[in-house]
């Protein structure tokens, strides 16, 4: 099986590098190419794990700017939250980038972003290697999540 360039960019944000990889993968299913992926995240040149994380928007974002599943994912639909929220998810991807050198990628998995901005807090102590390799294991799981949706929505189409 190959997965579509298309699908994968959907699955990946983008993250044109890594698609490119992942394009590459000849898999048995889709939890073959995941694992596949996962691996090549995690061992691919650090600029290139930097792309694929930054390839995702931060949290918080101007709705307008993302993707349609991370408007989802982000919650815009159901919460569009408060000027004090976002000046604080502002001061916290900020000070996050400042320091890792690269934006904050969680799975979000149905939290609101009022809790994802305390996740974020927690994070901003940890071992910059750690929280990059934490990053791009999360960066698989949102993928995994998405093509999870994609499949449902087709099924009911």
């Amino acid at each position: 099986m190959r997965a579509a360039r298309e699908t994968l960019t959907t699955l990946f944000e983008g993250a044109p590098r890594f698609v490119e990889r992942v394009c590459e993968f000849d898999c048995d299913s889709w939890d073959d190419l995941f694992a596949q992926a996962e691996w090549t995240a995690l061992s691919m040149p650090e600029g290139e794990q930097i792309e694929l994380i930054n390839a995702h928007p931060r949290i918080g974002a101007a709705p307008m700017t993302v993707s349609a599943q991370s408007f989802l994912e982000q919650g815009y639909d159901r919460d569009p939250g408060t000027e004090a929220l976002q000046e604080r998810l502002d001061e916290l991807n900020d000070e996050y980038e400042g320091r890792f050198g690269f934006r904050f990628v969680v799975f979000v998995s149905g939290r609101s972003r009022a809790e994802i901005a305390a996740v974020m807090e927690q994070h901003l102590d940890a071992d910059r290697n750690a929280e990059k390799q934490r990053a791009l294991h999360d960066v698989i799981e949102i993928a995994r999540s998405r093509r999870a949706r994609l499949t449902a929505a087709q099924a009911l189409e």
